[in-house]
């Protein structure tokens, strides 16, 4: 297995190549954000290991222009910044995974076979159906470039159907989904959201993309053609 080590710390990351050579892996290593996204670019890895800050180019930077052009190759972010909120921008930015310094060597060789095993599977970002672009980190949705105000509840079940988009979800698994498996109000709640969301997102653009499934659920539809 090929791994990209990009880090502008040059003990540890000659520390990271060293320990995963003795794993039997391939490693190149760059030290800079500019540098590592060129590698990334240009050669094909299995797995690669990226720290937020870099100079040139952070790595929240590189994630965010590899999953923008495509690339999928798994990435772990590994970082001195440990704070709830720089895991999940890392994360939204399209990472897989997240580890923290001082680390330990074994959990990070696990964690990389855990992320090589998944495989380089899409994981856009920003999730498009259409001209319809939910941005699940920006909390924000457009249509046609124009930016739509929904409610947070409205946008976790759109955001659910997009993610699904094609397939009839019933209203028990958008519940599970965007309430939770405990919840023992009226399903017909859902039916309310799609209400507001269809008021919102379909009819001002004189769409129809949200159907009802009879018997079976919603589903969202690419009206395109």
């Amino acid at each position: 297995m090929r791994v990209l080590v990009v880090d502008d710390e040059v003990r540890l990351a000659d520390g990271v190549r060293r320990g995963l050579e003795a794993e039997g892996w391939a490693v190149d290593v760059a030290q800079d954000g500019i540098d590592g996204l060129w590698h990334a670019r240009e050669f094909r890895y299995d797995a690669v290991v990226l720290d937020l800050m870099m100079p040139g180019m952070s790595g929240w930077a590189v994630c965010g222009q590899l999953r923008a052009e495509g690339n999928w190759t798994p990435v772990l972010m590994l970082t001195a910044k440990d704070g709830e909120w720089d895991q999940v921008e890392a994360l939204d930015a399209g990472a897989d995974d997240y580890v923290t310094k001082p680390f330990s060597h074994p959990v990070l060789v696990a964690r990389l076979r855990a992320l090589v095993r998944r495989g380089a599977r899409e994981r856009p970002a920003v999730l498009t159906v259409g001209d319809l672009r939910v941005d699940p980190a920006a909390r924000t949705v457009t249509r046609g470039g124009t930016l739509l105000d929904l409610t947070s509840r409205e946008f976790a079940v759109l955001e659910f159907l997009v993610r699904h988009a094609g397939q009839v979800c019933s209203k028990r698994e958008v519940i599970e989904n965007v309430w939770d498996v405990d919840f023992d109000g009226d399903p017909n709640i859902v039916e309310v959201y799609v209400g507001h969301l269809r008021r919102k997102v379909d009819r001002p653009f004189g769409r129809a993309t949200i159907e009802t499934v009879r018997g079976a659920g919603y589903r969202l539809a690419d009206d395109r053609a």
